[in-house]
């Protein structure tokens, strides 16, 4: 039997959430000590970065917890392919 293993950081799914987790985190930081009058006066009184930040760490969250749930199985050891030069006897 062949072992199998899981594609871990290289999954895609680690990635996204990875690039949404620090982009979440910096816009967060950004709505929470950075907000002007006038910033929150072109959001119509609405902290529009703080809220995206949030928004993008809740979907960070949501893409990491599913590469821990349900991870990405890899064979250990690649199938062969008719293209690699074997002969089938004939």
């Amino acid at each position: 039997m062949s072992e199998k293993h899981t594609a871990g950081a290289f999954d895609v799914r680690t990635l996204i959430g990875g690039l949404l987790g620090v982009y979440g985190l910096i816009l967060t930081g950004l709505g929470l000590f950075r907000a002007t009058e006038a910033e929150l006066a072109r959001g119509d009184g609405l902290n529009i970065n703080l809220w995206a930040g949030i928004g993008m760490l809740v979907v960070a969250a949501a893409f990491l917890t599913w590469v821990r749930v349900r991870p990405l199985v890899v064979p250990a050891e690649p199938t062969s392919s008719p293209a690699d030069g074997t002969s089938d006897g004939s």
